[in-house]
């Protein structure tokens, strides 16, 4: 199976609502950051939800390949 776990980290605390617009991720939201996290089918997927982070005006600070087997904690 093709594919990754991601956590991609993004400046300030976003809203659930804004947070929802990457269906299949998970939010968790702490000291002044959110981390969205999940797992991503190939390249273009993320390129796609780097776009996304972009497009709604989140300043990201990082990204990173978890273990196929992380939950994201």
């Amino acid at each position: 199976m093709d594919g990754h776990n991601y956590r991609i980290t993004v400046k300030d605390e976003i809203s659930d609502s804004l947070g929802a617009t990457f269906s299949g991720m998970a939010l968790k939201r702490r000291a002044g950051k959110s981390e969205l996290a999940g797992w991503v089918r190939d390249q273009a997927e993320l390129q796609g939800l780097l776009k996304r982070v972009c497009d709604c005006g989140m300043t990201l600070l990082s990204v990173t390949a978890l273990g196929d087997d992380a939950d994201g904690s």
